[in-house]
């Protein structure tokens, strides 16, 4: 089969891909025009940044796009790791309890929940418990029964992946689970990490019952031009609390500056709907080229996708390296270079990785990596054009 028919007999699902971006692109141009956005928005500001006007306005736009009551966006917030971290720390106290019902958490946020004398949520008295998913849905018996006892502070959901091999959780099993959680525990802070999730379905966690949602900049939301930084939707008591740990307690958000201005992020959100677009029939061409091949895509071709990623199980770990040294290859960024394993800050296993972006690390933009671990998983994300990826499907044909 040949590049040209496999996406002909993607036409469908490219098309509902479509339908989705528009209404997102819809929400993002209406929540631009009710705040009156205006150029002078995008100036910079220095020292304390109090009255930072395009800060501000900036958060209430996400607020508004993603159906929360506020938002903090900024490019203080280093990653996903720290925007996470900043939601958790703010919202839970020496005593309380973190549940988390969708399983393992990414291997970075094992050292924020439970690092020994690092100043980790556990070293402050935080208790941690989690659930595992029963396949690719919340274990709704366990979760009953764990939260009828511990009354936990925050229920946590991880919508995507991580090194794992199930599916992305939808927007539908979420609001689900938090309308069940909240029958439970109505003062329980549902709180989900929305990376590599925005934008994939008509709506957002906080659109269906979520409390708090969050993510970085130079995935989805920040559209491949944000530079940096971080966002986190929610309800006004908990956001609240915290832009309290985001600063300080006596600041909030009254202070931050940034220099170098907001245009690259209002420009990002704006883009973002149809740069997920993009990404997400790069995805389904890459998925259903591998399949192809005999290789197993998760999820399936013509299985929904709660994000923007495409794992492809290679069984192999020569296979593995293959397939990611591809990606980079192909990146409009360090094409020459050969990305091997290697000792990754905050992962057990060795970890490859291909990235040539042109915001570093920014896996909105076309990216793929792996930990060299069994059953030898490719975790392929991003791509600002569809075209890019359309290149390198045509290089993996050739190859596999």
């Amino acid at each position: 089969m040949t590049i040209n028919e496999i996406e002909k007999g993607l036409s469908q699902e490219f098309a509902r891909v479509d339908e989705i971006s528009f209404v997102n692109q819809k929400k993002v141009i209406n929540s631009f025009r009710d705040q009156r956005i205006s150029s002078n928005m995008f100036a910079g500001t220095t020292g304390y940044g109090y009255d930072d006007k395009g800060r501000d306005t900036l958060c209430k736009i996400f607020a508004q796009v993603f159906g929360a009551e506020d938002a903090i966006v900024s490019p203080l917030l280093t990653c996903g790791t720290h925007t996470i971290s900043t939601a958790l720390y703010g919202l839970l106290r020496p005593g309380d309890t973190l549940l988390s019902i969708s399983g393992n958490l990414y291997d970075t946020l094992e050292d924020t929940l439970l690092g020994k004398g690092n100043g980790s949520l556990e070293d402050f008295g935080v208790k941690y418990e989690k659930i595992d998913l029963a396949g690719d849905d919340f274990d709704f018996a366990k979760i009953e029964k764990r939260v009828k006892k511990l009354k936990p502070k925050v229920v946590f959901i991880q919508r995507s992946r991580g090194y794992s091999t199930r599916k992305a959780l939808s927007v539908n099993q979420i609001g689900e689970v938090a309308k069940f959680v909240k029958s439970l525990s109505p003062q329980s802070f549902v709180v989900v990490d929305n990376c590599y999730g925005e934008f994939v379905e008509e709506k957002e966690p906080t659109d269906v019952g979520a409390d708090v949602i969050m993510g970085s900049l130079i995935k989805n939301a920040g559209g491949g031009l944000a530079p940096t930084g971080g966002y986190i939707a929610g309800t006004k008591k908990a956001i609240e609390l915290i832009e309290k740990r985001f600063t300080c307690p006596s600041l909030g958000r009254e202070v931050g500056s940034f220099e170098m201005g907001y245009r690259l992020f209002y420009q990002g959100l704006f883009i973002a709907p149809h740069t997920v677009a993009q990404a997400l029939k790069g995805s389904l061409l890459i998925g259903k080229v591998m399949e192809e091949k005999g290789y197993t895509a998760i999820p399936a071709t013509y299985e929904p996708s709660g994000d923007i990623i495409r794992s492809i199980v290679m069984n192999d770990e020569k296979a593995l390296i293959k397939f990611v040294q591809t990606v980079q290859k192909f990146s409009p960024v360090d094409s020459f270079v050969t990305p091997l394993p290697w000792d990754m800050p905050g992962y057990d296993d060795q970890v490859i990785m291909a990235a040539g972006t042109f915001v570093g690390g920014a896996s909105i933009e076309m990216s793929c990596d792996s930990p060299i671990r069994a059953p030898y998983v490719a975790y392929f994300q991003g791509a600002l054009t569809y075209e890019h990826a359309k290149a390198v499907a045509e290089e993996l044909m050739r190859l596999f």
